[in-house]
């Protein structure tokens, strides 16, 4: 029987200072009655997530989030606003072929325009949620606290 190696993420005092340094990006995508949010599953590791992932050269912020998106969802989304910056400095992501990550985060609220909501090879499913339905759900990293903010509006965030 072969295991699944799966995308890890280790905390510990200042262990993101162990990983190199990369840009990434969020999308909160609301149902139309601003109730719900849209997650993804991950195929590494079966959490749940807001779709989004990381940023290439060349590209900005919001084309990164929009790419991550497409890529994911199978939907063409435009973003609208910045909810926040994140990291964590004791948060270090280890991949499956032994990189390591230390990841600076930009999430984003975005609309959908156009496209059919669809799995990719990085997702099993996917599905609207309730901030209480994702109480009871495994959730990636702090993307809950994500969707937290985008309710709470406002200013821009730098967590």
């Amino acid at each position: 029987m072969t295991e699944k190696i799966m995308t890890q993420i280790l905390y510990g005092d200042r262990f993101g200072k162990e990983g190199e340094l990369r840009l990434g990006c969020s999308a909160t995508i609301f149902d139309s009655k601003r109730e719900k949010v849209l997650l993804t599953q991950r195929a590494d590791n079966g959490r749940w997530c807001l779709p989004g992932g990381r940023m290439e050269s060349g590209e900005s912020a919001a084309e990164a989030c929009e790419r991550e998106v497409w890529e994911e969802t199978g939907l063409k989304v435009r973003v609208t606003r910045l909810i926040g910056v994140y990291s964590n400095p004791d948060q270090l992501v280890i991949y499956p072929d032994g990189n390591k990550a230390f990841f600076v985060v930009l999430s984003f609220e975005a609309e959908i325009v156009s496209g059919e909501l669809s799995l990719s090879d990085e997702t099993t499913a996917y599905g609207y949620f309730t901030l209480q339905e994702m109480e009871s759900m495994p959730m990636h990293g702090q993307h809950k606290n994500r969707v937290e903010d985008s309710l709470r509006g406002g200013e821009t965030l730098i967590k």
